[in-house]
C-alpha cells in the first residue's frame, strides 16, 4: 500500500516549518543522518529505531517552540507514551540523510498525540508514517490535565 502524497514546501524563509501541499497541514522539520549503529543485519535501519527518531522530532519541535521537555518535567508534568503506531514504506540505510516531520495532532483533556512523517532527504520518498499518544501525569503518576505551556505550544504551532 502506498502512502498518501507528501509534498512539503517551506513556510516563510525558514527550513524549520513546512506545509504539506497535498493536505494543507503544517509540520515542524528537523534533519538527521543515520548511524551505522542504527542498522541491523540486513543493513537497513532497525525498525525500533524509528521510535527514537520520532522522539528526536518531538523534542526538537518543543525546543524550537521554546518549551523543551526538560522544562515540562521541571514544572511537575510528565507525558509518557501510552500508544504508538507506525507504517513502514521504504528503509533508511547507513549514512542516509532524513527529514523528521512532526506535528501536534490531537489534544484532549489528559492526552496528546503527535504525528510523524519521515522522508529520505535526497529522494523525498516517505520512509514511514506514525504517531505517539501521551498521557499527562504528575510526578506521583496520577493523570492530570494538560499543563498550560503545552496548551500554549498547541496554539502556537503554525496552522
Amino acid at each position: 500500500m502506498k502512502p498518501k502524497p507528501f509534498r512539503p514546501e517551506k513556510i516563510g524563509n525558514n527550513d524549520t516549518y513546512v506545509r504539506n501541499m497535498s493536505d494543507g497541514f503544517a509540520w515542524h522539520r528537523c534533519s538527521m543522518r543515520t548511524l551505522y549503529a542504527d542498522t541491523d543485519r540486513s543493513q537497513v535501519v532497525y525498525h525500533g529505531n524509528y521510535l527514537r527518531y520520532f522522539e528526536l522530532g518531538r523534542t526538537s519541535l518543543m525546543r524550537d517552540l521554546a518549551y523543551p521537555y526538560l522544562e515540562v518535567e521541571q514544572s511537575g508534568f510528565l507525558y509518557p507514551v501510552i500508544e504508538i503506531g507506525i507504517q513502514y514504506y521504504s528503509p533508511l540505510r547507513y549514512d542516509d540523510q532524513a527529514f523528521i516531520h512532526t506535528r501536534p495532532a490531537t489534544l484532549e483533556r489528559v492526552r496528546i498525540q503527535f504525528d510523524y512523517i519521515i522522508t529520505h532527504e535526497k529522494t523525498g520518498e516517505i520512509v514511514c508514517i506514525g504517531f505517539t499518544r501521551h498521557c499527562s501525569i504528575n510526578t506521583k503518576g496520577i493523570p492530570v490535565g494538560i499543563d498550560k505551556k503545552t496548551l500554549h505550544l498547541w496554539n502556537r504551532f503554525p496552522k
